[in-house]
């Protein structure tokens, strides 16, 4: 029975590792460039991005659609519950007339022949003052069914406006490219972030091994009486301090990799792990030929490129206003009336109905043409407006050129600096190694006094500290640099 039991544990525990592990999912292994490559497609900034592009597109088919025809249907029955009346003067449809009366006679009874009736009508007397009759041409129930079409045929705003829709697609997909090249950036010196300190902490723990070992050694000369407290006391300190600082960069090490994975859009819970080692990454001092420079390189320059560009057509689609504009429409419908809403529902219409009906069509087609005389100068202004609009973009050209002009000068300094400075951290480094190391020989040979390992550990932990600064501080030179030149993106 206990063994059934056992078994059953097992079992159990198996399963619930298995759970654990199957909702945890599979560790995400990245590469700097598989990193930047899942900021790409993950970042939510970046879909909402993406998102206005395709809202700029739409935007294009949406004014395509106004040079497309545009036809429209509508139906109306109404109660007419006021019906709208008109004065009528009867005495301007002409004279009155009146029948001239006529007699048959007993002879003309008597004769038994047919007799012919020719009615007369002479003018009736003018009644002065005749009162005006007060009428309504409206019945008291309406209806109407019409279809409706228009085709613009010309207007320059319209051909402007096509033209200026896609030029402002092609701004925004160079907006996105800006997007993608700053998350490019961010990912960029996060993940090397996270490389310095995984470096470090690895360094760490080997310093953690070493002093633990000359800790464990040196109170054994301690007990052996070969050596003193004090000199246990000193390493012990050394140690603790070194611990605390291993702890720190723990945190320090779990804090970039949680921001790394905020930079990627990544959700926190998942497991990422990096598969680039600091030490395959190649910090070089490329230098910048300002003569082959291309500023077209630059995304901010194109993206200034494309709004002059808008700024043109704005001008010129301002200046289209004072051109005329020629539209097509049509219209074709079917009117009616009653007495009553069934009577009006009761349709009776056809050509070969004339008796009662009461539904008649009715059709329409013409050509309108719009020709702009004077507005009160407001295009005139409007133009005023455009051309200082693009003034100002044709000056942003020379203050841009300038500003990454600066970039370079400082992305060159930057690098420089950091590469000179990381050369002589890692000497110091390697001479803080060696120093240490002779220290520890000689504390144990008996020539050398602990004081000396103790000042020798800690200046090797802080010339390992100025080492993974120097070298963080050249990284981030490397991606500054190479965004300067707009090369970031396609490395």
């Amino acid at each position: 029975m206990k063994k059934i039991i056992l078994l059953l544990l097992i079992l159990l525990t198996s399963v619930a590792g298995a759970m654990q592990v199957s909702s945890q999912g599979t560790p995400y292994s990245f590469s700097l460039q598989q990193s930047i490559e899942f900021a790409l497609k993950s970042k939510a900034s970046l879909k909402a991005t993406r998102n206005e592009e395709r809202i700029a597109k739409a935007k294009v088919g949406e004014i395509r659609a106004i040079g497309l025809p545009q036809v429209n249907a509508s139906a109306e029955v109404g109660n007419n519950f006021i019906q709208q009346k008109t004065a009528l003067d009867p005495s301007g449809f002409g004279p009155q007339m009146e029948l001239q009366p006529f007699v048959i006679s007993q002879g003309d009874i008597a004769s038994g022949q047919d007799i012919r009736l020719t009615p007369t009508y002479a003018a009736a007397e003018q009644r002065p003052n005749q009162p005006l009759q007060i009428i309504s041409f409206v019945q008291p129930y309406t209806g109407s069914l019409t279809v409706s079409g228009s085709q613009l045929l010309f207007d320059g705003s319209y051909l402007i406006g096509l033209k200026a829709a896609s030029t402002y697609t092609e701004l925004s997909r160079k907006s996105t490219i800006q997007s993608e090249i700053e998350i490019a950036d961010q990912v960029s010196k996060a993940y090397y972030s996270v490389l310095v300190n995984r470096s470090r902490m690895e360094l760490l723990n080997q310093n953690l091994v070493r002093l633990d070992t000359l800790l464990k050694q040196t109170d054994i000369m301690y007990k052996n009486g070969v050596a003193e407290k004090l000199d246990v006391d000193r390493l012990r300190v050394s140690f603790n301090n070194l611990n605390v600082e291993k702890q720190r960069t723990e945190r320090l090490l779990d804090l970039s990799l949680s921001l790394l994975k905020f930079q990627m859009g990544m959700l926190q819970q998942e497991e990422l792990e990096l598969t680039d080692q600091l030490e395959e990454v190649e910090v070089e001092l490329n230098k910048i030929s300002r003569d082959d420079f291309n500023y077209g390189g630059r995304i901010e320059y194109s993206i200034l490129e494309t709004q002059r560009q808008l700024a043109h057509l704005d001008l010129r689609n301002i200046r289209s206003g004072y051109l005329p504009k020629l539209n097509l429409n049509a219209r074709y419908g079917y009117a009616g009336f009653g007495q009553t809403f069934s009577d009006v529902m009761n349709i009776r219409a056809g050509h070969n109905n004339v008796t009662n009906r009461n539904w008649f069509d009715f059709g329409y087609v013409g050509v309108q043409l719009q020709v702009p005389i004077f507005d009160g100068l407001r295009k005139s202004y409007q133009i005023q407006q455009a051309k200082i609009t693009l003034d100002n973009t044709e000056l942003g050209f020379e203050e841009l050129r300038q500003s990454i002009d600066l970039q370079l000068t400082q992305a060159s300094t930057e690098i420089i600096n950091s590469i000179d400075v990381l050369k002589s951290r890692k000497e110091n480094m390697e001479l803080a190694e060696e120093i240490a190391r002779v220290a520890k020989i000689k504390f144990q040979e008996g020539v050398g006094s602990n004081l000396e390992v103790v000042t020798a550990e800690t200046d090797l932990r802080e010339a390992q500290t100025n080492y993974y600064a120097a070298m963080y501080d050249a990284l981030i030179a490397k991606v500054n640099l190479d965004k300067a030149t707009g090369t970031l993106l396609a490395k």
